[in-house]
């Protein structure tokens, strides 16, 4: 009888344990993405599973500014019931075809699992279902009390149908969310382009666009004996200053790797590709900007169509952003780096020739760090110039994003020396292009990483300090294994010589992961 008791204990503890490994082991964007691949034909679950081992990971990580949190019993007649409805409008907001995506992240949490039992009594549930509204890392590391004063976590009391779950949503946003609305439909784009706050949610898009671009590098077997060199350089160019601190943890895992992962010789015999360099090999279990990434949409970079904007206005935002962090002595090894990178590897063969000839235009080489910034933000204008030509007669363009010469007036106006007027000798737009260097810092420097900071620093005025200080890290000291920011992140005219000295010693030394 003892044997039979402890047998049963030891079951429903393997299986509680699995549940919790596999949630935890998905990230809340790999969760998001898989809602929609479905391999059993089962229909699938919107609302994000949590329990006590992933909850403050995941909520506070998600870029998304609320949260809805269902507690339930599996064992409850009432949620199974509710269910559907929840499901409902979680299908408009979670998911790789989600109608609304990155709004509300609305997850769900078991209460009848012993390993959620203290998580639900920090936010006294009482009742089942029960439904709590609030901002994501509102629910992190802590609980609600419903005698709580002035709490941002919120009951919904009243959300026992979708019809009505959905209307309380649209009260609390002043939206009109609807069960009709197509992907990415009727959705409220970011129309108001005079507001620099915008790009700061691009810190996410530019996160997945270093995913996605990694990712089709990996997909089509483009790391030959040709192209190595050029990969290896634009990831030690991402180790020192890329603006997301775990897309640079990512690239220097990869650099350290690099040699073992994918060494010349390979290439060298296998026809110039080789399947370790690729998805199937050892180098596509890494993730370059953490397991987490990508998340399956976009914000910043997101069209008002399903195929216009995205990664290629992400790999845009990297590139600028990348550009204001260099410093003069390494600006002409920057541009070298981007222009063969994209070359080697951007997939658009059009795209890329443009880009290419844009840069062999280039015949002296760039001494100041302010010279190369300029010199892609007119690259990308001449882009938009010519796209816009394209889209105009084809019709292929994105209503509520038209290319446009960029910043606009409404943007920068100081970077217009005539602002509203063209020059009457070559009737182009007369720039102050000390303005555009100055702008293009802010823009793609503190604006880009202000959302990435904690917001409960922000709110205590801290911004400023901790955006200056994420600036000095990314330009001047990245803490990488085996002070790799030794040879990597130093600033200065032997950035190349360095790099490659650092490469050369991580050969004979065991690399350490070590990260605070």
């Amino acid at each position: 009888m003892s044997c039979s008791i402890f047998m049963l204990f030891l079951a429903l503890f393997i299986s509680s344990l699995q549940q919790s490994v596999s949630i935890s082991a998905g990230s809340q964007r790999a969760i998001l993405r898989a809602i929609s691949n479905n391999q059993d034909g089962e229909k699938p679950d919107f609302g994000v599973e949590l329990n006590a081992t992933n909850f403050d990971t995941v909520l506070k990580d998600t870029p998304a500014p609320y949260a809805i949190v269902e507690f339930f019993a599996h064992w409850c007649p009432a949620c199974r019931n509710y269910k559907p409805h929840y499901e409902k409008v979680a299908r408009l907001f979670n998911g790789a075809d989600a109608s609304h995506p990155g709004i509300i992240l609305m997850t769900r949490v078991d209460c009848a699992l012993t390993i959620n039992s203290n998580l639900c009594d920090k936010f006294s549930v009482k009742h089942y279902p029960m439904l709590l509204w609030g901002p994501p890392k509102k629910f992190v590391g802590s609980g609600w009390d419903p005698k709580q004063e002035n709490s941002e976590i919120r009951s919904i009391e009243n959300g026992r149908t979708a019809d009505i779950l959905l209307g309380w949503i649209n009260k609390q946003l002043g939206s009109s969310y609807g069960f009709d609305d197509g992907k990415y439909e009727n959705e409220h784009l970011q129309k108001n382009f005079s507001d620099p706050a915008q790009i700061a949610t691009a810190i996410y898009d530019v996160e997945e666009a270093t995913s996605t671009a990694f990712g089709i590098i990996l997909d089509h077997k483009m790391i030959r004996s040709g192209t190595r060199a050029s990969l290896i350089k634009f990831l030690q160019l991402l180790v020192a200053h890329h603006p997301s601190k775990r897309c640079r943890k990512g690239s220097a895992d990869i650099l350290v790797d690099f040699d073992n992962l994918c060494p010349s010789e390979i290439l060298s015999v296998k026809n110039e590709e080789a399947d370790s360099c690729s998805k199937k090999g050892a180098l596509g279990n890494y993730q370059i900007c953490g397991k987490e990434v990508p998340r399956g949409y976009w914000m910043y970079c997101r069209g008002s169509k399903n195929d216009t904007r995205g990664f290629s206005c992400g790999l845009w935002v990297l590139l600028h952003s990348l550009s204001i962090r260099v410093e003069d002595g390494e600006s002409n090894m920057a541009f070298r780096t981007t222009c063969d990178f994209i070359h080697n590897f951007f997939i658009c063969e059009e795209c890329r020739q443009h880009f290419y000839d844009m840069c062999s235009s280039v015949s002296n080489p760039f001494k100041k760090a302010r010279d190369y910034a300029l010199w892609l933000w007119r690259a990308h204008n001449k882009v938009n110039e010519r796209l816009k030509k394209d889209e105009a007669s084809l019709g292929t363009g994105d209503p509520e994003f038209p290319k446009v010469i960029w910043p606009s007036k409404q943007l920068c106006p100081s970077c217009y020396l005539n602002p509203g007027e063209k020059s009457k000798e070559n009737s182009k737009i007369e720039w102050n292009e000390d303005e555009v260097f100055k702008f293009l810092v802010s823009y793609y420097g503190k604006e880009l990483v202000n959302l990435y900071k904690d917001k409960e620093l922000q709110a205590v005025g801290g911004t400023e300090k901790i955006v200056n200080e994420e600036l000095v890290a990314s330009t001047n000291a990245v803490v990488v294994p085996l002070g790799a920011a030794l040879a990597i992140a130093v600033a200065s005219c032997a950035f190349g010589a360095l790099a490659c000295f650092w490469r050369s010693q991580q050969k004979n030394r065991k690399p350490r992961r070590s990260w605070n």
